[in-house]
């Protein structure tokens, strides 16, 4: 799909705030609303929008730790990674699992309520999935959100 300037500076203003109304967006963009909400169905429709995410502040939640676990399995036959993945998914503590390509099989981003917590969900949950080898964890100290190249 072709995108021009203003399909870019709208791609953006929705990445910073998904919320804001087709008659905001066009005023920061000096479009009609109208306008704006074509330019969103035609994103929506070629699958270059493909969702609102709600983000949750999970420090304001009680969850005062996050961390980036990298996985490598045991064993990596097809069924030890639907077996992995799919127990991994179970896990409420677990955000994100990513199948990646490197010196781990995967990485996961695990939030907890501080380290004890952490080493409970590592020791009793991630330690003991089917496939699961060696773990390295890397604590996360502060995070910037950036909307991405466009």
């Amino acid at each position: 799909m072709e995108l021009d300037e203003i399909d870019r500076a709208l791609l953006t203003a929705l990445a910073r705030d998904a919320s804001l109304t087709t008659g905001a967006l066009g005023r920061r963009l000096g479009l009609s609303q109208p306008a704006t909400w074509r330019r969103i169905q035609r994103l929506r429709e070629g699958g270059v929008l493909a969702g609102q995410r709600l983000r949750l502040d999970a420090e304001k939640l009680g969850f005062g730790v996050t961390v980036f676990l990298g996985v490598k399995l045991a064993r990596k036959a097809q069924a030890g990674l639907e077996d992995f993945e799919r127990a991994v998914t179970a896990i409420p503590e677990v955000q994100t699992v990513e199948h990646v390509l490197g010196l781990y099989d995967y990485r996961l981003r695990v939030v907890a309520r501080d380290l004890a917590d952490f080493e409970r969900v590592l020791r009793r949950r991630i330690m003991t999935l089917p496939g699961a080898g060696e773990v390295e964890a890397n604590v996360l100290l502060s995070e910037e959100l950036r909307p991405g190249p466009l």
